[in-house]
């Protein structure tokens, strides 16, 4: 088998394992002061910044908020009611059940993540939310359980970094999106090259560090996947809350707003 396979297949299993140990309440990558699970919301004026407001905090059904994040997809899509909306790595559903409320009745909210404790938090949190418009879905974002053309917007929070094929990722978005539907996804990206020591670690991999790719990189594998309309903007305020994930990450790494349109 090819060497390449093996190493993602790895890399998968180890996020996999580091997220269903979160759900389950048992630590992991996303421990009370290191990880991309670090909370953000620790920082009352980043979370402010980042476009989360005290009521989407405190509307959200209990311990759907895992502080999972780097950013507010949700926010940056801009939804309309009506909409699909699909999460990549849904996580307790947060994002989800912030963008159900947007979308409304006749909208819907699919949540997308391949650790089966965390489809169960999710599933549970939206029973006791009383959502019926969100639905969660067991499933790797490289190969996407949803139909083709069937997505208006598409959300994700600090996830698709931790995917060892981004290109497929973005493949996968646009076979499921429909005509002009748009990404809007806040995730990390590298400002430099990573020393050999951060590119090799699987703890600095699982907290959002070393799987970053630098802008440059990232727009181009959009645009190969046939997007227009890619932007992608740095949050230099992110820093606040990513030295505490991996020592001197703030320095290599930064959180992003990207946007792109399927055309």
């Amino acid at each position: 088998m090819d060497f390449k396979v093996i190493k993602d297949d790895e890399i998968r299993q180890q996020v996999s394992q580091r997220y269903a140990k979160v759900a389950t309440g048992g630590g992991g990558c996303c421990g009370p002061s290191t990880g991309c699970c670090s909370d953000p919301f620790g920082h009352p004026e980043v979370s402010e910044k980042l476009g989360y407001s005290n009521n989407d905090i405190s509307t959200v059904p209990e311990g759907a908020n895992m502080g999972l994040g780097c950013g507010n997809p949700q926010a940056l899509a801009q939804l309309k009611p009506g909409e699909t909306v699909l999460d990549l790595g849904s996580g307790g559903g947060f994002d989800c059940f912030l963008a159900a409320r947007q979308v409304g009745a006749e909208g819907r909210v699919i949540g997308v993540d391949m650790t089966q404790e965390m489809v169960s938090k999710a599933r549970k949190n939206a029973i006791n939310g009383g959502f019926a418009n969100v639905e969660f879905r067991l499933g790797e974002i490289e190969h996407l359980p949803v139909a083709d053309n069937s997505v208006d917007v598409i959300i994700s929070n600090c996830v698709i970094n931790l995917s060892p094929d981004k290109p497929a990722v973005f493949a996968e978005a646009y076979r499921v999106l429909r005509p002009q539907g748009r990404i809007a996804v806040s995730d990390v990206v590298a400002l430099k090259p990573l020393p050999e020591k951060m590119q090799n670690s699987q703890e600095a991999y699982c907290d959002c560090v070393s799987g970053a790719v630098s802008v440059g990189e990232l727009e181009q594998i959009l645009i190969r996947q046939g997007f227009d309309s890619v932007q992608v903007d740095l949050k230099s305020e992110s820093a606040e809350f990513i030295k505490t994930w991996f020592p001197d990450a703030e320095k290599y790494v930064c959180s992003a707003s990207i946007r792109a349109v399927k055309v």
